[in-house]
């Protein structure tokens, strides 16, 4: 077995891997940067990539499909389901492409290829052919699909996210189990291009909202497109000649149906249970996950920090970017380890409408204030360019804090949410006011006026602000 000794080792070569490495390379080329299997992050080879080339196939196979609310007759829409497929993943191959190059073209020494476990604290084994001895060691292996044991019962109809992706064809019926980000997501774009699809949750939840009545107004309407059952209590899967067969209860009543295809959205789950953590001496929680601070990602007071999706913080790519980049400054400055700027919490869900949310909870807010916040609402029924759009289903709820008038956050489930989003994020970042935010310029007919709403009525109810003006003039019409 080959040994090497280097400064850093960076277990793992996706996006919290590959920035941590670039960090890590300013201050020392002292580095290894270890793959388990194939370069590519899940980003660009099965999330959140090739998961929206689905969906822009699916909106507008949608948008011919109720082009008559415009006058526009296009007739019965036909979806090629090969074609479909194949610029997915012709598209999602020129994604992956550059991120393969771009490790290709690091020195070889500073790349190795193999599964790696911990040896002890300082030493790596990399499959059967290296050891690596480093004096910090950044751990990025990200997730994988977490599959609940009754759902393995459909056997070689099973299937994940990561599959759909290398489809040759659409299917006819698929049960997805799972309405979080992916599952919703997938679900909404399958249906929508013609395969039968039933959401199956259990808890009531959809898309990871969280403010309740934004949540009920969203199952409602999902439900009018789609079959969702999202507080179902399976109680068997089994594999049959013709494919999956599902029984569930929901609502006191016994259901069966057949699908094609399940698709497990259950939740990822830590690629750290195959590294031999305990041998890394740190602590670790009651699930063998390793304590750490998140702002400096340090793994108690060790020279081990995790960063990005396996970490399960905040699993989202631009906070796997963020968190490369804090583990490997500190990784390289070591023993000097510092806190890094850890952004606004954001995430968007690609649906139809979309879901957005930043920053804190209405339950964080809650705990937060001490109840002492206030909640600022508008509805897109009736909001003047939604109308124009079509897109005219939707709220929008936004939090602030009385006294201060500091806004705190929003949940969303409307059109344009993930540009909205952004807004918020940055607003909350600067940790503007209420008030502040709306002394912003404002456009008009825009989605954004929907905002300036929401704000109006949320700078109300927080004592600071006038009473919203019923048809606002210096506005412009349908605000």
């Amino acid at each position: 077995m080959d040994k090497r000794e280097v400064d850093v080792a960076i277990i793992g070569a996706g996006t919290a891997g590959m920035v941590a490495y670039q960090r890590v390379r300013k201050v020392t080329d002292s580095v290894v940067l270890i793959e388990g299997e194939q370069y590519g992050t899940t980003c660009a080879r099965v999330g959140c990539m090739p998961s929206k080339l689905l969906i822009a196939a699916a909106e507008r196979a949608h948008d011919v499909a109720t082009a008559d609310q415009f006058g526009v007759l296009a007739g019965d829409v036909r979806v090629d389901g090969r074609r479909v497929m194949e610029r997915v993943r012709a598209e999602r191959d020129r994604f992956v492409a550059p991120v393969v190059r771009s490790m290709e073209s690091l020195p070889a020494e500073h790349r190795l290829m193999g599964h790696t476990r911990f040896v002890d604290s300082h030493r790596l084994a990399v499959g059967d052919h290296t050891e690596v001895r480093a004096g910090r060691i950044i751990i990025a292996t990200g997730s994988r699909a977490n599959i609940p044991g009754i759902l393995k019962e459909a056997k070689d109809r099973l299937i994940v996210n990561d599959d759909v992706f290398d489809w040759q064809d659409l299917p006819g019926s698929v049960a997805v189990f799972g309405p979080g980000v992916i599952g919703l997501e997938l679900g909404q774009a399958l249906s929508r291009l013609g395969v039968r699809v039933r959401l199956f949750g259990v808890s009531g939840g959809i898309g990871g909202l969280r403010d309740e009545k934004i949540r009920d107004y969203a199952l409602n309407t999902f439900r009018e497109e789609f079959a969702l059952s999202p507080e179902a209590e399976t109680k068997k899967v089994e594999r049959t000649e013709q494919g999956v067969e599902v029984t569930w209860v929901e609502d006191g009543k016994e259901h069966q149906e057949r699908f094609d295809y399940l698709l497990a959205a259950t939740g990822r789950r830590p690629n750290v249970d195959n590294l031999d953590i305990q041998n890394a001496g740190i602590d670790l929680d009651d699930r063998g996950m390793p304590n750490f601070d998140d702002h400096t990602l340090r793994c108690g007071d060790s020279h081990i920090f995790i960063a990005g999706d396996v970490n399960n913080h905040r699993p989202l790519l631009h906070e796997a970017a963020d968190e490369g980049r804090i583990a490997g400054d500190n990784a390289a400055a070591w023993p000097d380890v510092q806190a890094g700027l850890r952004k606004t919490p954001l995430a968007v869900v690609f649906s139809d409408p979309q879901i957005a949310s930043v920053g804190l909870t209405i339950r964080q807010v809650d705990d937060k204030c001490q109840g002492c916040f206030a909640v600022g609402e508008v509805c897109f029924e009736d909001q003047g360019r939604s109308k124009v759009l079509g897109k005219d289903r939707g709220l929008l709820r936004v939090y602030g804090e009385h006294g201060s008038g500091l806004f705190m956050g929003a949940e969303m489930f409307g059109p344009a949410a993930e540009h909205i989003a952004h807004l918020l994020a940055w607003s909350a970042q600067q940790r503007m006011t209420v008030s502040e935010m709306l002394e912003m310029p404002f456009y008009h007919p825009v989605i954004e006026e929907g905002l300036r709403t929401a704000l109006k009525d949320l700078n109300r109810n927080l004592n600071i602000g006038p009473q919203p003006a019923e048809g606002c003039m210096d506005c412009g019409p349908g605000v």
